[in-house]
């Protein structure tokens, strides 16, 4: 007599399926939908037609957002990564376990105070007369530009997303086994090649989810490019903002955040598989 399948594990994940289908797969499909309703007298119109998506991906200012996002986001994931490396790296090989746990405290610290009331300090701090410009120029330099550029935006990505990637690398380079490079020394290996060919391949995961996680977080990013980069050049997000301004095109700001959605992904799934694929 053939065993009757246990309901018991598919009860425990029916609340993870009914909180994606509410508040993602929900939202997912009727944003696809409305890429396809008109707009008439400033309200929206069920249809199916394909005019927003037309009407967006021939323009030329909406390629112009997306490379600059696209650009921006992979500096940022890139910045934040080899910036993270070495305290990552330190937190992991030379400190005690009570040091790292403490560290890692103090790197959540931030998450707790609102990202916009950090954003607000840094538009203090880069001002053209705020205090970085007043240090600098006790020693000779600036003042510079630092708000409304793409500086001042990459200061607001490394403040959100800095600390996340220093957490993950932490976890990842913590978790190597240290048999492998007592192993490696004892072959001979220079802490160069230990580094390269032992320590980063273990830690593979850990660093590639690291940077795709920056890449997604900075990619839909509004705030800084908004109050730190003067929106100028205007990202995706900030696109979104001045379509649905413009005429209540709702529509044709769907069509922007579909393809933002799909963009990340790609990238998650390419991430996944680098981070996973067997070293030949």
């Amino acid at each position: 007599m053939a065993k009757r399948p246990s309901v018991y594990p598919y009860v425990w994940r029916l609340p993870l399926l009914i909180w994606q289908g509410l508040f993602f797969i929900g939202p997912l499909c009727l944003m696809v939908a409305m890429s396809f309703w008109l707009v008439r007298n400033y309200r929206m119109e069920p249809d199916f037609v394909f005019k927003n998506w037309d009407r967006m991906l021939s323009r030329g200012f909406f390629w112009d957002a997306y490379w600059v996002t696209f650009l921006r986001a992979t500096l940022a994931a890139t910045l934040a990564s080899l910036l993270a490396f070495p305290a990552s790296f330190a937190l992991a090989f030379r400190t005690s376990e009570t040091v790292r746990r403490w560290a890692i405290f103090f790197l959540i610290v931030p998450f707790f105070t609102s990202y916009l009331v950090r954003i607000y300090a840094w538009q203090v701090l880069l001002a053209g007369n705020g205090p970085l410009n007043a240090i600098l120029g006790l020693v000779g330099l600036g003042p510079f530009t630092m708000l409304s550029t793409g500086f001042g935006a990459m200061v607001g990505y490394m403040t959100l997303v800095l600390p996340l990637v220093v957490i993950l690398q932490t976890f990842s380079l913590a978790a190597i086994d240290r048999n492998l490079i007592e192993a490696a020394r004892n072959l001979g290996a220079n802490p160069r090649a230990t580094l390269f060919q032992v320590i980063i391949p273990a830690a593979k995961v850990g660093l590639i989810i690291g940077f795709i996680f920056a890449f997604i977080l900075t990619f839909g990013e509004f705030v800084s490019p908004f109050y730190l980069g003067g929106s100028n050049p205007p990202t995706l997000s900030i696109l979104i903002v001045d379509t649905t301004k413009s005429g209540q095109q709702w529509p044709r700001a769907a069509v922007v955040a579909v393809i933002m959605i799909v963009t990340l992904f790609l990238a998650a799934f390419a991430a996944v598989a680098a981070a996973y694929r067997r070293r030949s």
